[in-house]
């Protein structure tokens, strides 16, 4: 497979992996607390919970919708869903003024993350309207553009948190400041065009079911 037919699915798994990484939620509360109060090695631990909670939703949301991928219109309503859902995460990006990182959480910051990751409900959204459907796109191509996907999302989505934790380690206030407002913004640009293009392509496909 060339690289040209890897890159957009590469793209797509960079720009929503560096998102997700990014955005206010409970794990990227508890990346920052647990590094301000435990230090750089509980922030860590927090960052790579995804890692271990993830693959059972990766793996259930894509056999899920598996057999739906030669479908027409379950196809198109994913597309709108998933244009919609991550239309509202760019304004949410857009309107972003900072984040207070103080947590009152404890020791034990792995399994923390871990509890956290699995009680949030952003990563079963996230799969089931934008991450499997786009996945399914990937497979549809080759195995190989599919590992590109899942292989940038979650270097990106581990990658921000473990920056911020080594950020924050030398720099209290850093999710509020200035410069991370700023990425939060553009960030909700870019998501917005990707929900746009994500919406037309389930027009596309309401209008040749």
């Amino acid at each position: 497979m060339s690289f040209a037919a890897l890159l957009p699915f590469l793209s797509a798994g960079l720009l929503l992996g560096l998102s997700s990484g990014l955005a206010p939620g409970p794990l990227l509360t508890l990346v920052a607390g647990e590094t301000l109060r435990h230090g750089l090695r509980a922030g860590i631990g927090v960052a790579l919970a995804p890692l271990l909670t993830d693959a059972p939703i990766v793996l259930a949301t894509f056999m899920l919708l598996r057999p739906l991928s030669d479908r027409a219109l379950p196809l198109a309503l994913l597309h709108l869903a998933g244009g919609l859902y991550l239309a509202w995460l760019a304004l949410e990006s857009l309107r972003f003024r900072g984040v207070e990182p103080l947590t009152t959480i404890a020791a034990g910051s792995l399994w923390r993350g871990v509890i956290a990751n699995i009680l949030n409900p952003s990563p079963y959204l996230f799969w089931l309207a934008v991450g499997a459907p786009t996945l399914l796109a990937a497979w549809r191509q080759g195995w190989p553009a599919a590992a590109a996907f899942i292989g940038a999302f979650y270097a990106l989505l581990v990658g921000t948190k473990v920056l911020l934790a080594l950020l924050l380690a030398r720099v209290r206030g850093t999710l509020r400041s200035r410069s991370y407002i700023g990425l939060m913004r553009a960030l909700g640009l870019l998501l917005l065009v990707y929900a746009l293009l994500l919406l037309g392509e389930g027009g596309r496909l309401l209008t040749h079911k």
